[in-house]
C-alpha cells in the first residue's frame, strides 16, 4: 500500500506502549493510525509529514 505521512504523534526519546499511535498516514483517502508493535523508547523517526511511504518502509525505531 502506498500512503503519505500526515502527522507524527511521538518524538525521539518518548516512551510508547504496545498499540499506542506513533504515526498517522493517509492511504486510499483514509487516515490510518500506525501503532507501536512493542513497548519501548522511540530511538529514531525515519519519516516526516508529507513523505510518501510504501508498506515495507520502516517509519520509526523503538528500543
Amino acid at each position: 500500500m502506498v500512503g503519505k505521512i500526515l502527522k507524527i504523534e511521538k518524538k525521539v526519546g518518548d516512551q510508547v506502549e504496545e498499540d499506542e499511535v506513533v504515526v498517522v498516514m493517509e492511504a486510499m483517502k483514509m487516515e490510518i493510525p500506525i501503532v507501536a508493535p512493542v513497548s519501548g523508547t522511540i530511538k529514531e523517526i525515519k519519516v516526516s509529514p508529507g513523505q510518501a511511504v510504501q508498506a515495507e518502509d520502516i517509519l520509526a525505531e523503538i528500543g
